[in-house]
């Protein structure tokens, strides 16, 4: 395979990795929530938060740089579930908690005030980015273990993202030949989100769900990333010929919707594309500009032949 193992590593440096000073911004946006919440709910004599849970791709160090600020990152706030009494001493409902937690987000100086989700409370900052927040209860189970629920459209579900992070980060660790630049496989994952993003119109699956591919399809390369991708994408891709179901890591549910939802479609749809594009890089007289090509192709830009052609 046409080695471009260099400027693939550059470009993930560059432009796929989040720098320092944005991850600084958003850990910011982050505390500044959780203490808002903890004022407005203090004022009223609301319920004390028992803690927040980072989560998604933030927690699993996955993000990715994103066109237009428009990064996303997941704190969930948990309560007691004892603490979550209405005024008439009955049981909050999933929707009034995630209505209480809205409401103790207003703030003026929001251009777009925070809105209740399906499954969270979406804040949306100016600069293009928005912070989610999973509203969570800790009850006691019958056999006395604690049993974290989210607070879904119209009940309260049995989660567990802590769980979620632990799983992830350990395959990290358990499956990647390297300890440097956050190890192989995390880069991986975060190369296939960002071809999962490259075109505005495409209907692609979660981050979450390409991150349970990776980890279940990972090809490890000791020396190079650029082959550890494309052998990565071959293996899902193959995968997703015959199964389009993607189980969650942890809990007993399915990712997916159906056997063939429309996003698992066109992923395996886009894999092959760029699949196809890839393969002059085992031609015997593939060009530095044919493999610079085919690698711009995949990710829909200029960077590999502006690199490799210069």
């Amino acid at each position: 395979m046409y080695d471009c193992d260099w400027v693939l590593r550059e470009f993930y440096r560059r432009y796929i990795r989040l720098s320092d000073s944005i991850q600084g911004r958003l850990r910011s946006n982050r505390d500044t929530n959780r203490d808002r919440i903890k004022t407005a709910l203090g004022k009223v004599k609301g319920p004390v938060p028992r803690g927040y849970i980072i989560q998604g791709s933030y927690a699993m160090d996955t993000i990715i740089h994103a066109p237009n600020n428009e990064y996303d990152i997941d704190d969930g706030i948990v309560f007691v579930a004892e603490d979550l009494i209405g005024p008439r001493g009955g049981k909050l409902s999933p929707r009034q908690v995630r209505k209480m937690v809205c409401v103790a987000l207003q703030d003026s100086r929001f251009n777009r005030q925070p809105e209740m989700r399906k499954n969270c409370v979406r804040v949306y900052y100016n600069e293009g980015h928005h912070v989610d927040i999973p509203v969570y209860r800790e009850r006691q189970g019958f056999f006395g273990d604690i049993i974290l629920e989210i607070a879904s459209a119209d009940e309260w579900k049995r989660s567990d993202p802590e769980a979620v992070t632990d799983w992830f980060n350990k395959a990290v660790v358990a499956k990647s030949p390297d300890t440097s630049d956050g190890r192989q496989m995390r880069r991986i994952t975060r190369l296939l989100k960002a071809f999962a993003r490259s075109r505005a119109s495409w209907n692609m699956p979660s981050g979450f769900v390409i991150s349970k591919l990776v980890h279940d399809e990972y090809v490890p390369n000791p020396e190079r990333d650029d082959v550890a991708l494309y052998e990565t994408m071959a293996a899902i891709h193959g995968r997703l010929q015959y199964d389009l179901d993607v189980e969650h890591p942890v809990l007993d549910e399915m990712l997916t919707e159906t056997a063939e939802d429309a996003c698992m479609v066109h992923f395996r749809l886009r894999l092959g594309d760029a699949l196809k594009k890839l393969s002059i890089l085992f031609s015997g007289d593939c060009s530095n500009r044919d493999a610079a090509e085919a690698w711009d192709a995949v990710f829909g830009g200029s960077y590999f032949s502006e690199r490799m052609l210069e």
